[in-house]
C-alpha cells in the first residue's frame, strides 16, 4: 500500500478542480496554459487594466474609460486588452461605437486556487527542515 496522501478534489474550498502548484507537479500542457495567463499578467499595463476592469462598480467598463488612464496610444491599449482576452481573464462586447470589458472570475478564481497553499504542514517548515 502506498504511503502517499490522496488529494480529495473539491475539499479545499478553492473550487477543487485542479491541484495547486504546491500539491502536485504541473504536466507540460497545463504549464504551457498557465504560462500564457501569467505572461498576460506579467506586464504592468495589463495588470493595471485587469485591476481597473475587476474593480469597476457594475462589473464592466468602457474602453473609453480605460484609455485616458495610460500614457500609451489607444491601439496599444487595445493590444493589451486583446492579450488579456486571449488569456481568458476578461471578455468584451461591442455596443455601438464603444467596447465594454468585464472580468471572467472563473479564471481569477482558478489562479487563486492554483496559488493557494494547501492546509496542513507549512511548505517552508518542511522544505527547510534539516535532520
Amino acid at each position: 500500500m502506498s504511503k502517499q496522501e490522496l488529494v480529495v478534489l473539491g475539499q479545499d474550498g478553492v473550487g477543487g478542480c485542479c491541484p495547486g502548484l504546491l500539491t502536485a507537479p504541473l504536466d507540460e500542457g497545463r504549464a504551457a496554459e498557465l504560462a500564457k495567463v501569467f505572461k498576460a499578467l506579467g506586464d504592468p499595463i495589463r495588470l493595471r487594466l485587469l485591476s481597473m476592469i475587476a474593480s469597476r462598480d457594475g462589473g464592466e467598463i468602457c474602453v473609453c474609460d480605460l484609455t485616458p488612464a495610460f500614457d500609451v496610444s489607444q491601439p496599444t491599449i487595445s493590444h493589451h486588452l486583446k492579450l488579456l482576452r486571449q488569456a481568458g481573464l476578461i471578455d468584451c462586447e461591442r455596443r455601438g461605437t464603444w467596447v465594454y470589458y468585464w472580468l471572467l472570475p472563473e479564471m481569477t478564481d482558478r489562479l487563486a486556487g492554483i496559488l493557494t497553499r494547501p492546509s496542513g504542514p507549512q511548505v517552508a517548515e518542511t522544505a527547510g527542515a534539516v535532520s
